[in-house]
């Protein structure tokens, strides 16, 4: 269910030769990178990973006020309404109210540092970013601005995440990048 909503997103990405809609492709590269990081994810963090974005085309930043506070607000309300869509999916499935709010808990990241699949989930978050999308992140911000995004991303993983990030395949530049972030 989550893949048929995240399969109406108007906006598309290339994957490959072929382009696909982005939260669909984003969901997937969730779900792939959450079964090699943590292959026995519960089915909670399962769901979460894969509906962490679930419609997000639907809330457009555009629609906030520029600077750090719109998007402080539009990143808060998004995370309701992930997690209010995710909830309202599982209902139609059939899952029990105690497996939707734990599902929602997760994708709302509530507990993180606290509790460890939230920190899983944040985990593969950054991992997904650091591999599919720094390099075209990259080509819109000043080297500034990106190293502070790196080492911000960095101090919300955990050792096995940043571990796993290191292993990333990534362009010279990136690598470079990366490497004056962490080592300043």
């Amino acid at each position: 269910m989550i893949d048929r909503a995240n399969g109406a997103d108007p906006n598309l990405e290339a994957d490959g030769e072929q382009l696909r809609p982005k939260e669909l492709l984003y969901s997937e590269r969730m779900s792939e990178c959450l079964a090699e990081f943590a292959p026995d994810a519960s089915e909670h963090l399962r769901i979460a990973a894969r509906g962490q974005h679930i419609e997000r085309w639907t809330s457009l930043r555009s629609s906030y006020p520029e600077g750090r506070t719109g998007y402080k607000q539009w990143r808060a309300e998004l995370g309701l309404f992930h997690a209010k869509r995710v909830g309202e999916l599982m209902q139609e499935a059939g899952y029990d109210e105690t497996d939707i709010k734990r599902t929602q808990y997760l994708v709302q990241k509530r507990g993180l540092g606290r509790d460890p699949e939230t920190q899983c989930l944040e985990d593969v978050i950054c991992l997904v970013f650091l591999h599919y999308y720094l390099e075209d992140f990259a080509s819109k911000h000043d080297e500034e601005k990106l190293i502070d995004i790196i080492r911000k991303t960095w101090a919300k993983m955990s050792e096995k995440g940043q571990a796993a990030a290191l292993q990333i395949p990534l362009s010279n530049a990136m690598k470079s990048l990366v490497g004056r972030a962490l080592n300043p």
